[in-house]
């Protein structure tokens, strides 16, 4: 490890570095209390472009405020996005959008948060409401549904299962709450600087979209996401000039041809190069390093960029209208004495008429995640089978 507290050398660093925890556990912390920030403006009438500046901003100004004076590069891992109802994900509008909550609304509030490239991301699913009753109907339906398949997953992705053994229990819990998985949602391994490694849990394989088998192993990190729809869980773009959100394609070259392209593309590798961003994150580089480009520019510029494959867009998807999505995600590292999952959110009382019945799964839902948890179910048990018997 160098004196700026950055972890080098031939050597992948992993769990097994007691450093590298420290900073998944101290990105996970930002990422959980920028997540409650979001969730506390979640109000009537409450503008999504303002909750996903909050949750963006409340991120770099407490990255700031820890490792001060050491060389290491922190900030947004996945910028903060607020979809509604049957908006499946990545909505972080530009600065000119006017969309605002209302009562009712199910949203789902996703972002991330990085520590020398050490990662942690998250989302919920909230409803917004004045009061604190339980959820009900089929918002309640999908939320209980997203929860519980979540609870399995952190279960079944630990060493000695396989990638294989994921998505059947999952299908499960989605249909015993009446809903479905939503289709080419992936729980990526992530490692430094690396959101989206090449190892990962496809929820809901079909025959058009399969991932490659493989074991969990120790000192890996996961960003599970679940996704769970009331209609059939297949989105689609609705509007391709919806997209916002971008990230770099690392092993992507081509020399550009406008001046305006190779300018944004020297911002985006300046300021972006690893983690994803959005256009209006973009614009505002653009704007405090004085550039003369023009939004027109910017957009043109960005034009090029993706049409040559140096940036992956992160489309906005939507399910079917009328219809409600419920999203979970969480950050759990693999380690040698059971799994941490270093992120958590609130969970607002939910009441479905729904539940999981299936005996195998109920099993695996009792489950203990880590060590330290199953040794405490033994010594409660223990303890039962010591206490005297009550009199009848």
């Amino acid at each position: 490890m160098s004196d700026d507290g950055s972890i080098q050398g031939e050597v992948e660093p992993n769990l097994s570095v007691p450093e590298v925890v420290t900073k998944y556990k101290a990105a996970a912390d930002i990422c959980n209390r920028a997540l409650q920030a979001v969730i506390d403006g979640c109000k009537d009438g409450a503008k999504i472009l303002d909750l996903c500046r909050s949750g963006d901003t409340f991120i770099n100004k407490e990255c700031a405020n820890i490792y001060k004076g050491k060389e290491i590069e922190k900030g947004v891992a996945f910028p903060t996005c607020v979809s509604v109802n049957s908006v499946v994900g990545h909505f972080s509008p530009n600065g000119d959008d006017s969309t605002a909550l209302k009562s009712g609304d199910v949203v789902k509030i996703d972002l991330g948060c990085h520590i020398d490239g050490f990662i942690a991301t998250q989302a919920t699913t909230v409803v917004v409401q004045a009061g604190t009753e339980p959820i009900t109907g089929r918002a309640a339906d999908v939320i209980a549904a997203a929860r519980t398949a979540f609870d399995a997953a952190v279960r079944l992705i630990r060493p000695g299962k396989h990638i294989s053994d994921v998505a059947a229990p999952l299908q499960k819990i989605a249909e015993a709450y009446g809903c479905n998985l939503v289709e080419g949602v992936m729980s990526h391994e992530m490692k430094q600087f690396v959101i989206d490694g090449s190892k990962c849990i496809l929820n809901k394989p079909t025959p058009d979209q399969k991932v490659e088998d493989a074991d969990f192993e120790e000192n890996e990190v996961y960003a599970i996401d679940i996704v769970v729809s009331t209609g059939e869980g297949k989105p689609r773009v609705l509007d391709e000039k919806e997209t916002t959100v971008y990230k770099r394609a690392l092993e992507v070259a081509y020399q550009l041809k406008m001046q305006a392209s190779r300018t944004v593309f020297s911002l985006v590798n300046a300021n972006f190069a690893t983690m994803p961003f959005t256009l209006r994150a973009l614009m505002d580089e653009a704007a405090s390093q004085k550039t003369e480009l023009k939004v027109g520019q910017l957009k043109l510029g960005l034009v090029e960029c993706l049409n040559h494959g140096l940036l992956h867009p992160y489309p906005v998807l939507h399910e079917k209208g009328g219809e409600l999505v419920a999203q979970i995600k969480g950050t759990v590292l693999l380690m040698p004495n059971g799994s941490s999952i270093v992120t958590s959110a609130p969970r607002q009382p939910v009441a479905s008429e729904k539940k999981v019945e299936d005996k195998e799964i109920l099993d695996l839902l009792a489950t203990p995640v880590s060590a330290k948890s199953a040794k405490k179910k033994k010594n409660k048990d223990k303890a039962a089978a010591a206490a005297p018997a009550a009199d009848a």
